[in-house]
């Protein structure tokens, strides 16, 4: 048995038969059903049909390649061959979108968990800081403070005065 120059990396298993690229073989099959999903591709169809049909009927027996008379058996193989492949990589493509979308939800239900806990933690942030502010002195207050020293100072002297007074009044009598 010939042994591995590499340990870390597994084995790959063995395939007989075809080997193809899923993901370029999945690209195909989306690049087909973007085609066939248009009005351009439905237009060009139809167009082709009319003309096989009329071709083939209205020109002589002789040139023909499908004749009417045996009921366009080549125009009905190939349109059955065409809805035969056509289905599936239709089906393939819609899985590899379907694949897709799951992906994109599932971020963005991420991204709106993250922004939902942000928003939360923004919200939490905000109450502290509306608190914190509830201690702070506002301008108003200092006006109000500056008021009260006003109105001290306006006691403190009114009561020397009515200490002078008392004074006077106590050495005149």
């Amino acid at each position: 048995m010939k042994r591995k120059a590499r340990l870390a990396e597994p084995r790959r298993r063995r395939r007989i038969g075809v080997h193809y690229d899923t993901d370029a073989f999945g690209q195909f099959s989306e690049a087909i059903a973007r085609t066939l999903g248009t009005a351009r591709y439905l237009v060009w169809q139809s167009g082709v049909i009319i003309f096989w049909i009329a071709y083939n009927v209205i020109v002589p027996e002789s040139w023909t390649f499908d004749p009417w008379g045996r009921g366009l058996v080549l125009l009905t193989l190939v349109l059955s061959l065409q809805a035969s492949y056509a289905a599936p990589l239709i089906l393939l493509a819609q899985n590899r979108q379907e694949g897709r979308d799951r992906a994109q939800t599932e971020l963005d239900r991420k991204v709106a968990e993250r922004t939902q806990a942000d928003t939360e933690f923004l919200a939490r942030e905000l109450a502290s800081v509306r608190l914190s502010l509830t201690d702070v002195a506002t301008t108003e207050d200092l006006r109000e403070l500056v008021d009260l020293q006003e109105l001290q100072k306006k006691v403190d002297y009114l009561t020397e005065v009515v200490e002078k007074l008392a004074s006077r009044l106590d050495q005149e009598h």
